[in-house]
């Protein structure tokens, strides 16, 4: 079985003390990444679901040595290291306490997974402090996207947008092969499932799907009947707005509710992975431009599901989920008169255009000058002629 990008990552990190924690959106993959782990370990190991109420009565023992002499007894260990997997970790929030305990006396080691940031923020800041690796699993990348689809596709996880740029023939020629695949991941995102879903109207059906799980395990667990409502109805309103500067005084006016409960519902949305807010960029030049926020979804697919938007939204949202792998994303506004989309690790200014032309990459090189920044590129969907791009199947 192919394994995500994250799996080489984790891997180099099974032999140290601290816990691995994954996290990420719902059906993400983290389950699944989780068992070829497991596969992987020669060693004693246990696998528990938090789900299911059986495994749960493990870690149900306010006597932490005995939980583990429990635990040694499955395994028939004596020496050897001990390795927990457990899923869903998020349905017991007490058992971080006994992880920290077995970690430190019993030298165990923890891969665990939640479904929810929002969750593991509560659960991990005190008990775990520095006995932890914290990895977010998010969607598919493009390049995952490719190396799924394909069974004879060599992909290159090169995270450096400069030596992407430097080959211009072989960039356009692999921006031609797999122009038309890019299109489909535009609009379906890249959620495992989806992606390897060859049907069309059945991929719909699983974003469908995916949204609905969202409620049912995320925000009814968190919330009352009323904060459901209002949440469907804010996630309703923010879908137009992807790519846009938020206007809390506008959404709380239309919602009916205070700035602090919208505040705390956008703080949530984040928490769970469905959308990212992205702050202004400032720097020692201009500090002019500082507060206001733009609105990105984690996922196009579900995106393309919840609202109906234009194909530069589309493309600028995708290419934010593309580019958020790279760093720490912000953008350059300045009184609606010099925007810049992205800036990456407040070095590099990225800005997406449909079709990109000399008098777009004009532009931005005079407003990078403004602000101090020496590297630049276009980032254009279709094909442009006269002009260095990067094209976002290279992301």
């Amino acid at each position: 079985m192919k394994k995500r990008f994250l799996y080489n990552q984790l891997l180099k990190q099974l032999n140290h003390k601290n816990a691995i924690v994954i996290t990420g959106m719902r059906q993400v993959g983290k389950t699944t990444l989780m068992k070829q782990l497991y596969e992987n370990v020669d060693a004693p190991k246990l696998w528990f679901d938090l789900d299911n109420p059986l495994d749960q009565l493990y870690f149900e023992n306010n006597n932490y040595d005995s939980i583990y002499n429990l635990l040694k007894k499955q395994v028939k260990i004596s020496n050897k290291r001990l390795f927990i997997f457990i899923d869903e970790i998020q349905n017991l929030p007490e058992i971080t306490k006994i992880m920290k305990y077995l970690i430190d006396k019993y030298y165990v080691k923890f891969i665990v997974s939640g479904s929810s940031n929002y969750y593991l923020k509560n659960l991990f800041p005190e008990s775990l402090s520095g006995r932890k690796f914290l990895f977010v699993l998010p969607t598919m990348s493009f390049k995952e996207y490719l190396f799924f689809k394909y069974d004879d596709i060599e992909i290159n996880e090169e995270l450096d947008l400069e030596k992407i740029f430097i080959n211009k023939n072989e960039n356009y020629i692999f921006f031609k092969k797999y122009e038309i695949d890019y299109k489909e991941y535009l609009e379906y995102g890249g959620f495992p499932e989806v992606v390897l879903t060859k049907d069309f109207e059945t991929k719909k059906l699983v974003l469908k799907n995916i949204f609905g799980s969202f409620f049912e395990k995320d925000i009814k667990l968190l919330s009352d009947l009323k904060d459901v409502r209002d949440l469907r109805d804010l996630i309703l309103l923010l879908a137009p707005r992807a790519g846009n500067m938020l206007d809390i005084t506008k959404l709380s006016s239309e919602l009916g509710l205070n700035r602090v409960k919208l505040y705390s519902y956008l703080e949530f949305l984040q928490g769970v992975f469905l959308i990212s807010l992205v702050s202004k960029f400032s720097s020692s030049i201009d500090r002019s431009v500082a507060g206001g926020k733009k609105i990105y979804f984690n996922d196009n697919g579900l995106l393309n599901i919840i609202g109906k938007l234009n194909e530069g939204q589309i493309f600028e949202n995708q290419v934010f989920n593309q580019l958020s792998r790279y760093g720490d994303l912000s953008f350059y506004n300045k009184r609606n008169s010099a925007e810049i989309d992205f800036i990456l690790n407040k070095e590099i200014a990225i800005e997406v255009k449909l079709r990109a032309t000399e008098i777009d990459l004009r532009k931005l090189k005079n407003n990078c000058e403004k602000i101090g920044l020496k590297k630049y590129f276009l980032v254009s969907l279709n094909e442009s002629k006269n002009v260095d791009v990067l094209y976002p199947v290279l992301l």
